[in-house]
């Protein structure tokens, strides 16, 4: 019985001395845990206030930057105060003594218009005296050279207006040689500019298309058996095939150069191919025929991006391309629509003109002719319907229809246009002409000369350029060779087609002698 009870008390007393120490041990720790909440209160409240130290310093570190900051501000505004006081002094004083000016020139105007008012009313009254004198002569006259004043006026007056005349006329020839004279050599020193700036190939093209054969036997290969396929050519493409003597070589001829262009590619890539029959024949030639369309429109893309002018109407862009295809005398027309296009640009630059419209101008001035050969109606008239009908502008219109004097032009860069395609079309190796409408020009000129009264002879020098006029003396004084000039100028224009200018000389010359014996 003892040891149960007492194994009971052990565990008892074991379990009191256990809490006992726990309960030390938690008092020990919970004294640490207040010791160091007491250090971290201390440090804390160190950091507090070191750093509301250094808040209170910070503060009036900007405080007084900005106090500086302030009062140099208030400083230039009363710096900027006191100079626009000065200012306005100094302005003040100006007006003033405008205001004294002015004052002073009203009272001198008041006087001057006084003294003016009393000049009129005294020329006025001299005015009145004279008439009176002058009506006493002019009665006097009258009795005694038996005349009315309306008589006595007329025959003064035909003296006077014969005397006159011949002052006139060299009056008018003094001003028209002076003003000649500065255009000329504005006109000289920009179209030189121009020029200098513009290089372009001379004309090697003609109008009919020739094909080399490699050998002579590929004649009789492109005729065919009975001509079927050289019928076949022909009938695709619209052109005529002319097969003569001249050893291994076709002529391609046609009016519309793009058919004939078709129709050379044609045959060259035949020849190349080897194949030539009629189905063949119309497949190449489809074949070339819409690669030729595909490069008129970049041919006229290109060229309207290398002008650098804008948007252009596809349409117009396709007639640009097909002008490639075109000559006139031997000039490829889209070469000297281009050179036109240049040239207008150049000139209307050093004019201040705008320089875009110019080259537009100068491009489509000859459009028509990618037309003429399909539709009845000369290049002018085709080139400005389709313009017009396609939206570009008045200035444009202008230019076509004046570019070769049919219509007066309204603008200065249609003039500019005029003087263009006259340079691209008379530079040397542009064009070339047939002898015989040369010759024919040449006498059509000494012939329109002679048709006017006093000429004696007359002379077509420099390969047509100028027509030297020799007149008779006593029929045509000095005074009258210049109306003879213009006259013959202006016949010249109105009769005769020519490239570039023609100038008229008129020489009078006297001669007096006598035979000593």
């Amino acid at each position: 019985m003892e040891n149960p009870i007492t194994f009971l008390l052990s565990g008892m007393i074991g379990l009191v001395l256990g809490i006992v120490i726990m309960a030390i041990r938690s008092r020990a720790g919970l004294n640490r845990d207040q010791q160091k909440a007491e250090e971290i209160l201390k440090e804390a409240k160190a950091k507090a206030d070191n750093t509301l130290k250094q808040a209170i310093l910070d503060g009036r570190t900007q405080t007084h930057e900005m106090k500086l900051a302030a009062e140099k501000e208030i400083k230039e505004r009363k710096q900027e105060v006191s100079d626009m006081e000065n200012k306005l002094l100094r302005r003040e004083d100006n007006l003033n003594f405008r205001d004294e000016t002015l004052t002073t020139k009203e009272q001198q105007i008041d006087q001057k218009n006084s003294q003016l008012t009393k000049k009129m009313s005294e020329l006025d009254e001299m005015e009145k005296k004279l008439q009176e004198k002058i009506d006493v002569q002019v009665t006097e006259l009258e009795r005694v050279a038996a005349m009315s004043t309306n008589e006595a006026k007329k025959e003064l007056f035909d003296i006077v207006e014969k005397r006159m005349e011949n002052e006139v006329v060299a009056y008018i020839k003094e001003k028209e040689d002076e003003a000649k004279s500065v255009a000329a050599e504005k006109a000289r020193n920009i179209i030189a500019l121009s020029i200098q700036r513009l290089s372009q190939d001379e004309a090697v093209e003609r109008t009919v298309s020739v094909v080399t054969l490699p050998t002579e036997e590929m004649k009789g290969r492109i005729i065919g058996r009975e001509g079927r396929n050289i019928k076949a050519i022909e009938q695709a493409t619209g052109v005529d095939l002319i097969i003569d003597d001249t050893p291994e070589t076709i002529t391609v001829s046609c009016f519309d150069p793009i058919r004939r262009e078709v129709a050379r590619i044609a045959l060259e890539t035949l020849i190349r191919d080897g194949r030539i029959q009629p189905g063949r024949i119309e497949e190449v030639v489809n074949k070339v025929r819409n690669e030729i369309n595909a490069n008129i429109v970049k041919v006229g893309e290109d060229t309207v991006f290398k002008l650098g002018i804008g948007k252009i109407d596809r349409e117009i862009v396709k007639l640009i391309g097909r002008l490639k295809y075109r000559y006139s005398y031997g000039q490829n027309a889209l070469q000297h629509s281009m050179e036109v296009a240049y040239l207008t640009g150049m000139m209307a630059a050093e004019l201040g003109l705008n320089q875009n419209l110019a080259k537009r101008a100068g491009l489509l001035h000859d459009i028509g002719k990618a037309l003429d050969f399909e539709v009845e109606g000369s290049h002018i008239e085709l080139g400005y319907k389709f313009c017009k009908k396609h939206g570009e502008s008045d200035v444009v219109l202008n230019a076509i229809q004046s570019h070769h004097g049919e219509v007066e032009p309204t603008y200065l860069i249609s003039n500019l246009v005029q003087a263009a395609d006259t340079l691209s079309a008379a530079r040397p190796g542009a064009r070339y002409e047939a002898m015989q409408n040369y010759i024919n020009r040449l006498e059509e000129l000494e012939k329109i000369t002679k048709s006017f009264d006093g000429v004696d002879q007359c002379y077509a020098i420099q390969a047509g350029r100028e027509i030297r006029v020799l007149v008779h003396p006593d029929k045509v004084d000095d005074n009258a060779c210049t109306k003879l000039a213009r006259g013959i100028r202006d016949k010249i224009e109105a009769e005769l087609t020519y490239p570039g200018q023609i100038k008229v000389t008129v020489i009078r010359e006297l001669r007096a002698s006598e035979l000593a014996k």
